[in-house]
This record gives structure tokens, sequence and C-alpha cells, in this order.
């Protein structure tokens, strides 16, 4: 199975047209297009019943005392752990392609809702929910896609794989408010393929994007 994208390149920068955050002309960043990016694939094997579709950037900081402070920067050698930016489930098996900004075309404050998507699908909450928490204008439950938005002053690039699953069920099993640990725990010993494409990002001015 392929997964390819006019909206940017494997292993090049993803514009900011599909980004949370883009960086300003005053300030350190300004909200971005957050537009979720086109996608389209091919090969598909037979059996398929429907495609999952995962978004994460395994590049954030474990730890985030130092993120987005002044005067202070995020060490590259810093341990890191997965951020899920969009979880997709119940696709049709016949879909062969996602349009631009057809789940997501700008930031929307608490986030969106969830999870009945178009195309009569599905979307878990990403990990934009627990990282707005505690900031009362933005805190809720962030279905579906929303971009990249790493910290200005991180030393490490930043990388967003959107990876797509052939599965051998119609409907995934997972239920309601669903997370990137539920949703690959529940498509475990379903997969008939997988691709993958993978863009980088960054909001330091010293790595560009």
């Amino acid at each position: 199975m392929k997964l390819t994208s006019r909206s940017f390149t494997d292993g090049a920068p993803i514009p900011g047209e599909f980004a949370f955050c883009i960086p300003a002309a005053e300030g350190r960043v300004c909200l971005g297009g957050n537009r979720n990016p086109q996608l389209s694939w091919s090969d598909v094997p037979a059996g398929t019943k429907s495609f999952a579709l995962i978004c994460h950037d395994p590049d954030v900081p474990s730890r985030g005392d130092d993120v987005n402070q002044e005067g202070r920067t995020i060490p590259a050698s810093l341990a890191r752990v997965d951020f899920y930016h969009w979880l997709l489930v119940d696709l049709p098996a016949e879909l062969r392609e996602i349009a631009a900004g057809q789940f997501s075309d700008e930031v929307t404050p608490g986030g969106k809702p969830g999870p009945a998507a178009a195309l009569g699908a599905r979307q878990g909450v990403n990990d934009f929910t627990p990282w707005f928490a505690a900031d009362e204008t933005m805190k809720g439950d962030y279905h579906g896609y929303d971009g990249p938005c790493p910290p200005w002053n991180d030393e490490r690039l930043h990388h967003y794989v959107f990876t797509l699953y052939a599965l051998d069920v119609p409907h995934c099993a997972v239920a309601g408010r669903f997370t990137g640990a539920g949703l690959r725990a529940a498509i475990a010993g379903h997969v008939l393929a997988e691709a993958k494409l993978t863009g980088s990002y960054s909001l330091n001015p010293a790595l560009g994007g």
C-alpha cells in the first residue's frame, strides 16, 4: 500500500497552512491554518473492509519544564514521547482520498466536536486535549486533526508521521472518546497493510520549518 499527499512531500517540511501554529511577525507564534493535509492511497490489499489513520509526533519532550520558556532551550538529547495529532477510524473500504481541509480547516478553541465525522468515519481525541486541560480559554475535547505546534525553543526538528492502516473489519473496536493508545490496541491483529508519510516542522528560527 502507498500513501501520498499533494500538500507536502515525504520527508519535507509541512506548510503552515496545515499547522496549528506558525511563526509570528511579532512575538513568537500565532495560529496557523490548521487544515488537514490532502492524502491519497493506492495498492490496497484484497479483503480490506475499512481504513484507520493515525498522525503522531514522536519528538515531543518527555518533560515540559522548559517548553516555550524565554531564556531556555529544550535540548535535542532530552527523551521524547509520542503526541497524537489525528485519530480517524471507519473510513470506507472504497475510499482512496481525503481532501485538504475536509476534516479540519481552522483552529477551534475547546476542540472540534466528535466522535462523528465526515464520510461516516469517527475521530478520537488528540493530545491537545490534555495539553490544554489547565487553560480556561482553550480546554476541551480536541477531536480530529490539529496540526503541528512544537515548542519554539526546541533544539530538535519534529516529525509528523501519517500512518494509514487497511483493516479486516468494517468498524474499529473503539467507542466514545477514544485515544491513540486505545486505537493502537484496537487495531492490533486486524491490520492487512499499512503505509506511512512523514513531514517535518519547527517553530525554532534556528532550525527553519
